[in-house]
């Protein structure tokens, strides 16, 4: 898959292109990808995405933003995956966000990304006011639109909102539904203060790109990127404990029967269970007995649930 900083510097082939910020890529994108593909090749077209980078309402209430589910690097690894050939990064900010609907869809999707047919969500809005919308795309000569229903599991419409609920509720086997995987984040090894290692349970600190994570709490974990899946046990928060906690979330990944020099190296942690949610413990001591509990307790869930 090509990555393309901008549509302007994009030089595509005709193409089918999908349009959306596709984060998490969850069950409802990957069946719009397979879409995408399948009209690609009976068209004999090449296959491209358009996303944005912020998010626009990063942009426009960075408070009341959603919290993401993929970094840029982790949503770039998906859509390779998935099968793309082409993946536009566009820049969202206040110059692209004023932009009028028809210059949107005439400059940038026609002209620039050399779109023929194009694949968007029903509630695909776009342009100056969020003013564009499928009818103004299918009112272009040139492009052939189809606009995808939501996709349901079990009665509920799967979406990214969702899956930002399931997390935020600790319910991991309800978000892997929706996500056809578990929930992961991705990150490279980065120095700690070495206070796991103190209280004898040694952790790698996980380099999170964002501090509003969806998730908040003790989980059972496993890890790729270590030559093989690893059994772990793993805090994202802010350590009430320690120091009277951190300003900023932490992912600390403990990983069982495990000691090796694993600095700078780039990980991937798949979130299965929650066991709790953080505490503030009186000492170090507390602490470190609950810390013990927790490694039990995960342990004793893959022994149930990933016997060997």
């Amino acid at each position: 898959m090509r990555v393309v900083r901008g549509a302007a510097s994009a030089h595509l082939p005709p193409c089918v292109l999908a349009i959306g910020n596709f984060d998490g890529l969850h069950l409802g994108h990957q069946a719009l990808l397979r879409r995408l593909r399948a009209d690609a090749e009976t068209a004999g077209l090449a296959c491209a995405v358009l996303t944005f980078e912020p998010h626009p309402r990063e942009l426009f209430t960075p408070d009341a933003a959603p919290a993401r589910l993929t970094s840029l690097r982790e949503k770039i690894e998906l859509l390779a995956a998935s099968g793309v050939d082409y993946l536009i990064v566009q820049r969202f900010d206040r110059r692209f966000a004023a932009i009028e609907a028809e210059s949107f869809r005439d400059d940038m999707v026609v002209r620039e990304l050399n779109a023929r047919q194009i694949l968007i969500g029903d509630d695909f809005r776009f342009g100056r006011q969020r003013r564009g919308d499928v009818a103004l795309l299918a009112a272009h000569p040139a492009l052939q639109v189809s606009a995808l229903s939501e996709i349901q599991h079990q009665d509920e419409r799967i979406s990214s909102t969702a899956v930002r609920a399931a997390l935020a509720n600790g319910e991991m086997e309800h978000a892997a539904a929706l996500l056809g995987r578990a929930y992961s984040i991705s990150g490279r090894v980065v120095g700690g203060d070495r206070i796991g290692r103190q209280l004898g349970f040694p952790t790698a600190n996980i380099q999170l790109k964002h501090n509003r994570p969806p998730l908040l709490g003790i989980f059972v974990v496993e890890v790729h990127g270590l030559g093989g899946v690893r059994q772990a046990v793993a805090s994202l928060g802010f350590r009430p404990t320690i120091r009277g906690g951190d300003l900023k979330p932490k992912l600390e990944v403990h990983l069982f029967d495990f000691d090796a020099d694993i600095y700078r190296r780039h990980l991937r942690v798949d979130f299965l269970h929650k066991l709790r949610d953080e505490e503030k413990y009186p000492d170090l001591e507390s602490l470190t007995a609950q810390i013990a509990r927790d490694c039990a307790a995960a342990r004793q869930w893959f022994a149930i649930n990933r016997p060997l």
